[in-house]
């Protein structure tokens, strides 16, 4: 089971390495992998897991973030509107690329987190608000999915870890909270 004591923090050479990419058809040790990510997405957002195990709650997880330099994220995303929903996305992507993307770009209004920053960055962080990304999912099938929004910008986050960006490297630094007019601002 993975836990906190397995995500690496920000300094570590690992986070700012451009991850490679996995092979296909997928190796056991590759699909577990990804099994065991979006598990830890899945308890760290169950209230007594999280504390049992002294989780961050977390939306996404890129392998880098386990030290493990493979182009491989995870993404469990809740939906908040109704008590019980299913996830608004629940999947595990090898090899994610954004094949396009609006012109229409978004942030988040409280700026964005990470399981492998100990500190809050304010700022706005500007991506797309809309991207098709190709991936391979965890059956080993091509697949070819939209997003937008919130759930564009988690995609965002994570596919950045996999070219070793970080979330901050997108915020202005002279002014944090500088957004062309043109930005959609939302709120969680």
């Amino acid at each position: 089971m993975i836990t906190m004591n397995d995500v690496i923090r920000e300094g570590h050479p690992t986070l700012r390495a451009v991850a490679k990419e996995v092979p296909i058809p997928l190796s056991d040790e590759d699909v577990a992998l990804g099994k065991d990510m979006l598990q830890f997405l899945k308890n760290s957002q169950d209230p007594e897991l999280a504390e049992k195990y002294k989780l961050r709650g977390g939306v996404g997880l890129a392998a880098p973030q386990l030290d493990v330099s493979k182009r491989i994220i995870a993404l469990e995303i809740p939906n908040t509107e109704t008590e019980g929903a299913d996830p608004i996305l629940s999947t595990v992507m090898y090899n994610p690329k954004i094949v396009s993307h609006s012109v229409q770009q978004a942030c988040l209004d409280e700026g964005e987190g990470c399981l492998s920053v100990d500190r809050p960055v304010p700022g706005y962080v500007i991506r797309q608000a809309r991207i098709t990304v190709r991936y391979t999912d965890i059956n080993g099938d091509t697949q070819k999915a939209r997003f937008k929004n919130y759930t564009a910008i988690v995609v965002q986050h994570e596919i950045d870890h996999l070219n070793g960006i970080m979330f901050y490297d997108h915020i202005n630094e002279k002014n944090p909270f500088f957004a062309p007019e043109d930005v959609l601002i939302l709120g969680n």
